[in-house]
């Protein structure tokens, strides 16, 4: 005669399960473990060279600030000339070596923005237009100072189009830059020039109905009547 067949209780079946899984987990762990190891090896090498890569930066980063500190005396003076190329017979390095050695950490995009700008002063616009151009930092005050830089470019150039939106798109990075009136003001006047008045309007009451505390909207009254 048959026995009745014992029911499990919800433990042992809990058992029964691990026990299975186990087994199983451990077959296909001794069917590929060549594989598995060499896909932990991968995944070890990648993970030091993220933590290596980190580390380098981070030291590239603080060695460029050290370099920029000492090219911005040479900025801050107006020597702007010296501050792009370094000061003969001193261990400053000036802000285009720091932009050519360490350009892709935040100091060194910094340094492109000051490189950019020392051009400019220089009169020279086409060249400060790549560095303003190739800005590609996290600080949305430079980000706005790039965007704004490449419009004085076009505009030099007369291409008040291009140079009107990109004045628009640097006033809207950051509500916190204080040069946002001014961007606004320039949009206006360049949408002016390109014959786009509807534009220029919509950049003009936006100056009046946010800024007109500042030199920027009393500099724009000549402007008021020609979009109206």
């Amino acid at each position: 005669m048959l026995q009745k067949k014992k029911k499990l209780s919800k433990k042992e079946i809990k058992e029964d399960r691990l026990i299975s899984f186990y087994y199983k987990a451990y077959s296909y762990f001794d069917e590929n473990k060549s594989r598995l190891l060499t896909y932990a090896g991968i995944t070890v090498a990648v993970i030091v060279l993220i933590i290596f890569y980190v580390f380098h930066q981070k030291e590239q980063n603080s060695a460029a600030g050290i370099q920029l500190a000492q090219a911005m005396k040479l900025y801050d003076s107006g020597a702007y000339l010296e501050a792009i190329e370094g000061q003969a017979g001193t261990s400053i390095m000036g802000l285009k070596k720091i932009v050519d050695n360490y350009g892709s950490t935040e100091n060194g995009e910094t340094a492109k923005i000051y490189l950019a700008n020392s051009y400019n002063f220089l009169g020279k616009p086409d060249v400060a237009y790549k560095y303003y151009k190739d800005y590609d930092g996290s600080i949305d005050l430079y980000k706005a100072t790039s965007l704004a830089g490449q419009a004085g470019y076009f505009a030099s150039i007369n291409e008040f189009d291009k140079a009107a939106d990109l004045y628009r798109k640097a006033s809207r990075v950051t509500k916190s830059d204080v040069l946002n009136p001014d961007y606004i003001l320039h949009a206006a006047i360049n949408y002016i020039n390109a014959g786009k008045k509807e534009e220029a309007k919509e950049m003009l009451d936006i100056l009046k109905r946010d800024y007109n505390t500042t030199a920027a909207y009393r500099m724009a009254f000549p402007y008021f009547a020609q979009v109206d």
